[in-house]
Order: C-alpha cells, then structure tokens, then sequence
C-alpha cells in the first residue's frame, strides 16, 4: 500500500485528488492539507511514502517545499502552470499534473510511484541493513546483529546486540522489510532473528547475549516448525 498525504492551498483541487485517490486500490491518502508547515510537521511524526504536491503555494513554494523532505518520500506535482515541468523533473519528481486532473493521468502517475516502491522494496530485501528513524536521525541497523523487534504502542524498538533503537512504525511494516531475512513473529508484540535463537522455552526463548523474549501460545507451533528446517532437526 502506497501512504500518500496532499498539500494545495486550493481545498476545491484537494477535493479531487480525495475523489481519484479513492479508485486506486493500492493508494492510501491519509491526509490532506492546505498548509504546507502543517503538512511538514505531519510527515515528521507519519512518515508517508508519497505526497501531492502543489507548486504554488504562499508561505513557500511546492519545488522549495520539496527539498525539505525526506530522502525516500516520493512527489508528484501537481499544478495549472506548465513553465514548472522542467524543475520539478530536475528535483526528481515521479510525475508531473496539470490541473484539472484526469483520472488517467492520475492513475498513471500513482502507478510509477508504486512501481518505483516496490524497486526499491526489492532491493533493500537484499541489503545486509535497513534504516530507521529515531527522532530527527537516520540510524543504520546491521540485520544480522539485530535480535528482535518489539512492539510498543505506536513505535517499535529495535533491539541490536548492543543498541536500542526506538522508532515510529508499525509491526506489520517491520514484517515486511525483515521477513526475508528469517525473522519471525512469535507474539503480538514480538518479531525475532531466528538466526539468534539459542533455546525454546514453554514460555520465552533465549537469544543471543543471554536476551530473554516472550512467545505466546498460538505461535509456538510454528515456530518450532521454523527452527526444525534452520537447524536441521530430524
């Protein structure tokens, strides 16, 4: 699912990018917003994957708006004025709208970004780390000394051999960025390395360093299956 917010000082120009955004199937528009410093602070605590971005706006401008965002938030402008294609494409734009909005060309635009997405998905699959936030800090995590992930409340903490790192996201996107890299979810709030699994108790497993986390009923069958292929158990 693509998580996008849009920003246009014109509500009337919002009003149609909520009526598109309901006809893409894997577009999730979670936010709309007619000030941009709103906006901004918004993607600081939600952090969004795309963001409809309207170039002329009066506090700032939507090409100057742009470059304060994250590095992996993806853009597309959206805008009555032509004369601006060229920056917003040297700015990296995914597309580039002219009002009114078609439908069609809508639809096209949220493809590519979704397509790019799942790139980029694909090969952080294949990365030996991933990155996370902590606050305004990126932070670089090592998956293979990473033990566990936990889930608490609206953030998630991320428990490496000799560091701890608290961010904003949801478990189910940890499941997706570690689970090709034999990480498991034992209990609602527990996703771990099996790579780091030492022993399987009736109720905890022991990881690496001596590291003691919970596992609920329902998960440990499957589990047990897991570790039985890792570690060959005839």
């Amino acid at each position: 699912m693509l998580k996008a917010i849009a920003i246009d000082d014109e509500p009337l120009a919002l009003e149609v990018i909520k009526a598109h955004a309901k006809k893409v199937s894997f577009l999730d528009l979670q936010s709309t917003f007619v000030s941009a410093k709103e906006a901004l602070a918004y993607i600081k605590q939600n952090p969004v994957d795309l963001v409809f971005l309207d170039i002329n706006m009066p506090d700032i401008t939507g090409l100057d708006f742009s470059q304060l965002l994250p590095e992996n938030t993806s853009v597309i402008f959206v805008t009555a004025y032509s004369q601006y294609a060229v920056d917003a494409f040297n700015l990296n734009a995914i597309d580039y709208l002219m009002k009114p909005i078609e439908f069609t060309r809508f639809m096209k635009a949220c493809q590519k970004a979704y397509d790019g997405m799942q790139e980029v998905k694909g090969k952080e699959a294949d990365m030996p780390y991933l990155f996370v936030k902590e606050g305004y800090d990126l932070v670089r995590i090592v998956i293979d000394d990473l033990l566990y992930v936990q889930s608490e409340g609206n953030y998630l903490t991320f428990k490496e051999k000799n560091r701890k790192t608290l961010t904003r996201m949801t478990m189910t996107e940890a499941i997706e960025s570690l689970s090709k890299h034999k990480f498991m979810r034992i209990h609602k709030s527990y996703l771990v390395n099996l790579n780091h699994v030492l022993k399987v108790e009736k109720h905890q497993i022991n990881v690496t360093d001596n590291v003691f986390v919970p596992i609920a009923a329902n998960y440990h069958g499957e589990l047990m299956d897991a570790l039985k292929l890792l570690w060959k158990v005839m």
